[in-house]
């Protein structure tokens, strides 16, 4: 019963923070995670024991699995050179840098141990990425390179803090075997992904066999597919989060939405966000969830010559070590870059400096982070505490509470100016794919109406084309690249909108009113307002993309 209603307790937060966060100026991960120190601050608060694969299994696939399948996929394949730059070389760059600083800096952490710290904190996290990065102040860009990065460098980081672990635990390190292991871990996991695709693709091409199975049993499958991408290459001993990552991508190409009903498409999409918020939320609250106890077990080795500004400033110059280990890496791959593109006698398109403080900024650290650092074992294979053990713990924890505030507040000034005014370029692309797909359409319409024959068939079929095809006129016209002309097709399209809105309310009016005066059952009712609503919503849809 505690379980159940701690579970209940997060989700309402969860809700309350969707509402909250409109009213205050702070980024929703960083609103949650105060939320979820707040409730957990007193003695008699909220507290739970996270189990690090637990909590890795439940929460990282599916978003990752979330944020692949959204994704751009063109924008991925075009500035995959920068984005494995970021997801592979900087995590290296930062194990060596950031663990020979924090070794010096605090000299009681072992050499192999502050590796592993900064493993485990070389990623960045989707979540919080997407959540912080305004994509209406930052170049699109250099947004789709840090969402690649990010869904990438969770993988190669986890994978080299096993590594540094296991080093720590036996003494030895095998460089050789390290990077074989590496690429058994990268290249199984990728496997593990299309496997995972395969099976449920097969899952739903069964059901779709078996006459009358519900929607919601192909949704289920869907829903599935990223837990079982995950089980599969941790079984393989791969990278779980790469296969959860693979599987994303490849769902929107692979073609296995055919094998979906129209209602199951329509109920995924629904679900998907739904659970993604809550997820993401959740997850958040979570992390906020360990801050009082972590606060309030600082180490003794960070407070030898003060209990709050020693281990205070001592977070801060780490988080500061790695944005300026994140800016020194983007500005070599910078350079080298344009190096390249001119000895190819390609066109350079460098990102300047106001463009690589914004992506070093950007960086932020979240949730794998903590629950790679919970992971760490209790002792060593002798019987003996592992070294340093809480002091890691802490100075993660740290980091991802320093590197979200630096990046809410920073962020937004660095940024200011990088976007000129104007279209946007994802905007004017949606533009001509409607005139595109629009004047389509009108062909093929026509091209039906022409073959009817004649009689008053063959007139109803012209009537019913024109009809249509005027709907598609409508629409290139909304689309037409002259501001006078899209003005009057925008007006018309707004009147349009409006009596379709009006004769929407009074349809749903008819209806309750016919069930209070009980003409129609329960089941009829919901039956139509289902199919009214869904009108609705693509009217919504089309409104909020005027």
């Amino acid at each position: 019963m505690e379980v159940a209603i701690f579970i209940l307790v997060v989700l309402a937060f969860v809700a309350l923070s969707g509402a909250l966060v409109r009213l205050v100026r702070v980024p929703l991960p960083v609103l949650q995670i105060a939320i979820g120190a707040a409730l957990a601050w007193p003695a008699s608060g909220l507290h739970v024991e996270i189990d690090p694969e637990l909590f890795l299994l439940v929460f990282i696939p599916p978003l990752l699995f979330g944020d692949a399948f959204a994704a751009p996929k063109r924008e991925l394949i075009e500035l995959r050179g920068p984005i494995l730059d970021l997801a592979i070389g900087l995590v290296f760059f930062t194990i060596i840098g950031f663990g020979y600083a924090l070794h010096w800096l605090v000299p009681s952490i072992p050499l192999v141990v502050a590796f592993a710290l900064a493993a485990v904190l070389s990623p960045t996290d989707a979540v919080a990425v997407s959540s912080i990065v305004d994509r209406n102040v930052v170049p699109a860009r250099l947004i789709h390179i840090l969402e690649g990065e990010s869904l990438l460098n969770d993988a190669s980081g986890l994978v080299m803090f096993r590594f540094a672990v296991a080093a720590a635990l036996t003494g030895s390190f095998s460089l050789a075997a390290a990077s074989l292991s590496f690429l058994y871990a990268v290249a199984a996991g990728i496997v593990a992904g299309v496997a995972a695709l395969f099976i449920a693709a097969k899952a739903l091409q069964v059901l779709g066999r078996i006459r009358g199975t519900p929607a919601e049993a192909q949704v289920l499958v869907m829903i599935l597919l990223p837990f079982v991408a995950y089980l599969i290459a941790e079984h393989l001993g791969a990278s779980g989060i790469l296969a959860a990552v693979t599987a994303g991508l490849l769902t929107g190409t692979s073609g296995i939405f055919r094998f979906l009903s129209v209602s199951a498409r329509i109920q995924a999409m629904s679900l998907w966000s739904t659970l993604a918020f809550i997820f993401n939320g959740a997850l958040f609250i979570l992390l906020g969830l360990q801050l009082p106890d972590i606060i309030r077990k600082v180490p003794p080795e960070l407070t030898s010559r003060h209990w709050l500004f020693e281990p205070a400033l001592t977070v801060l110059i780490l988080t500061l070590c790695l944005i300026g280990l994140r800016f020194l890496w983007i500005w070599i791959g910078d350079t080298a870059s344009v190096g390249a593109a001119r000895l190819g006698k390609r066109k350079a398109e460098p990102f300047g400096f106001q463009v690589r403080l914004a992506g070093s900024v950007a960086g932020v650290r979240g949730a794998i982070t903590l629950a790679g650092i919970l992971s760490l074992p209790l002792a060593l294979q002798d019987g003996s505490p592992f070294p340093a053990r809480d002091v890691v713990i802490f100075l993660a924890a740290g980091v991802i509470i320093c590197s979200l505030v630096i990046a809410s507040l920073a962020l937004p000034r660095i940024a200011r100016g990088l976007v000129e005014p104007g279209e946007d370029p994802v905007a004017a692309e949606e533009r001509r794919a409607r005139v595109g797909a629009a004047n389509a359409a009108i062909a093929k319409i026509e091209s039906l109406a022409n073959e009817g024959g004649e009689g008053e068939a063959a007139e109803a079929r012209l009537a019913v084309a024109d009809s249509i095809v005027a709907g598609y006129r409508r629409r290139i016209a909304a689309s037409d690249e002259a501001d006078e002309a899209r003005a009057e097709a925008r007006e018309a399209g707004r009147l349009e909108l409006e009596l379709r809105h009006a004769g929407i309310e009074a349809e749903r009016a008819a209806v309750r009113a016919m069930f209070r005066g009980r003409e129609i059952n329960d089941h009829t009712m919901r039956a139509l307002l289902s199919e009214i609503t869904l009108t609705e919503a693509l009217l919504k849809s089309r409104q909020d993309r005027k």
